[in-house]
């Protein structure tokens, strides 16, 4: 009896740290969002205002460009805030995607088994062994690239690959369990079986890899736009701002380490939040 209460007593002060981790970042999350959403109002300038007068400006509390400027004297507060903006609706409309795809396809795969499991993993390891890139330029070369529906279909193409595996492997565990075998005979369809049973078992799995998808897709949609594949003039993101400040570096290092310290943030506030929530819902991983 004491050996069990001291077992619950570690295992409660183990999930303490991984909580307040889980809490810290969220509350980080939702500041970022509302800083860029409700941050540009603060300042006078636009995202695209250009200011002769201060080109390439140091960060400043007189001026008014708190966080300096761009060589075009373009107001890095509040191109940093709308960068972080479409960084952040990128990364969260993308990971929805991904998991959409991932979720059926996974589930689908898993729960049919035979030479419908066979064919449909087949075509993931076949996405899986295409050059990201390669699938990245073409889809430029039919769409262009001044367009945010190719940065989303170019990250989401291969996103959800993962997950896929993830979720067939736990379907193929969970369609031998008791429940399921009790609801076949009943008399329920698959398409039943599968909305009733195996996704609300899946629930916590899909939470945490989408948690921890979103800052993979803001790093995909930031490495494109690094490359000059992504966001284009004269909208920014995080990514595109940190190309341009990686130019200037020694001229006016703020363009760099202003939207690089944001990005930061926010892949370090998501991913603990993936490894805290990974923690809560799965114990089995810890």
């Amino acid at each position: 009896m004491r050996g069990s209460t001291l077992a619950y007593a570690v295992s409660m002060r183990s999930r303490r740290p991984g909580r307040r981790a889980a809490l810290f970042a969220a509350a980080l999350i939702v500041l970022l969002t509302l800083w860029a959403i409700v941050g540009p109002a603060a300042s006078p300038y636009s995202p695209n205002g250009l200011d002769w007068h201060h080109l390439s400006a140091a960060p400043s509390l007189t001026d008014g460009h708190w966080l300096g400027t761009d060589p075009l004297g373009r107001d890095l507060y509040v191109r940093t805030l709308y960068g972080l903006r479409l960084s952040l609706l990128i990364g969260v409309l993308a990971t929805g995607v991904s998991v959409l795809i991932g979720l059926a396809w996974g589930m689908v795969a898993g729960f049919a088994g035979g030479r419908v499991e066979a064919w449909m993993m087949r075509v993931v390891d076949i996405l899986y062994s295409l050059p990201y890139l390669f699938i990245v330029l073409i889809l430029a070369t039919l769409f262009g690239r001044d367009s945010i529906t190719l940065l989303l279909v170019a990250i989401a193409a291969v996103g959800w690959l993962t997950l896929a595996r993830v979720v067939r492997a736990k379907t193929l565990s969970l369609k031998r369990r008791e429940f399921v075998e009790a609801a076949r005979a009943a008399g329920l369809t698959p398409a039943g079986i599968m909305m009733r049973h195996i996704l609300p078992n899946l629930a916590g799995t899909v939470a945490v890899y989408a948690t921890l998808m979103v800052p993979q897709m803001i790093t995909s949609e930031s490495f494109l736009s690094f490359l000059g594949l992504g966001v284009q003039e004269p909208r920014a993101s995080l990514g595109s701002l940190v190309s341009e400040g990686a130019h200037e570096m020694l001229a006016a290092p703020w363009m760099l380490l202003v939207p690089a310290s944001v990005l930061v943030a926010l892949l370090l506030s998501f991913n603990l939040l993936g490894d805290a929530l990974r923690d809560v819902l799965d114990p089995a991983a810890r």
